[in-house]
């Protein structure tokens, strides 16, 4: 009875750890296997430990060619899609115009389509086009998917904004421009910095659009599936282990930061 009597208690408390355990359990996969020493082509079943895959990252061919062109597409699309999808999201939320219901439905079509609906769509552009595929049309691609979650998160940030706080920097004299980059700007920035981050997630991560659109271009998450076909090298996990290690530490001095500021105005 004290047991059950416990966990109705902590109920929400157990199901809460539970659920963050089994989301963490591929990372947790990935990275012991990242310590494995393989005997053939494929690291599926653990042998031994070792750490030369930690020594040498880049001991595969093309694997980090492959990563830095997926992270500098995704930097370039995430600037792109922030910078366009701030701009449309101000739009909606300040200006009446004609047709801005319809903007605003079509603004939530790239979120609700398939994805390769879209590839299919955009490569077909690109081939009517006389494109050539690669680089730029990739990042074109990646560009046009994450700008609907730019939009989403920004507008959704703009509508709770209280006017009130502008209008008052403008009754102590502040110009359109000074308004904007001191009262503005501040409090609409976790919104425009939570799309952005979506976008570099989104963007670096994608295959689908990236496949239909890369020519013969190879991603990061290209290489990972054509490697998947031959055997999977275990510098793979490693790059995927540092990828997560570097989101915790990011999270962490996040909410460091904002517990210090909550400290500083209290």
């Amino acid at each position: 009875m004290a047991v059950f009597t416990w966990l109705k208690r902590r109920l929400v408390v157990v199901a809460g750890l539970l659920t963050l355990a089994y989301l963490l359990l591929p990372n947790i996969v990935v990275t012991v296997f990242s310590f494995n020493k393989p005997k053939g082509r494929f690291n599926y079943e653990w042998q031994r430990f070792s750490a030369d895959a930690w020594k040498d990252p880049c001991g595969v061919a093309d694997m980090c060619g492959a990563l830095s062109l997926s992270l500098q597409i995704a930097l370039w699309a995430t600037v792109g899609a922030t910078a366009l999808g701030t701009m449309i999201a101000f739009a909606l939320v300040r200006y009446r115009f004609r047709a801005r219901g319809a903007v605003n439905s079509l603004i939530f079509l790239p979120m609700a389509m398939p994805e390769v609906v879209m590839a299919a769509s955009l490569l077909t552009l690109f081939l009517n086009m006389g494109a050539q595929l690669g680089f730029w049309t990739i990042l074109i691609a990646h560009i046009m998917f994450c700008l609907s979650f730019v939009v989403t998160a920004v507008k959704a940030r703009v509508m709770s904004m209280d006017p009130r706080l502008e209008e008052a920097a403008r009754d102590l004299y502040a110009g359109p421009v000074q308004t904007f980059w001191r009262v503005t700007l501040p409090i609409a920035a976790p919104g425009i910095a939570a799309g952005a981050l979506l976008s570099f997630a989104l963007s670096f991560d994608d295959f689908i659009i990236t496949n239909f659109n890369a020519g013969s271009t190879v991603t990061f998450p290209m290489f990972v599936w054509g490697s998947a076909q031959r055997g999977t090298p275990v510098q793979i996990n490693v790059i995927g282990t540092a990828m997560f290690l570097v989101a915790v530490l990011f999270v962490l001095v996040s909410m460091l930061v904002t517990h210090r500021r909550g400290q500083q105005k209290a």
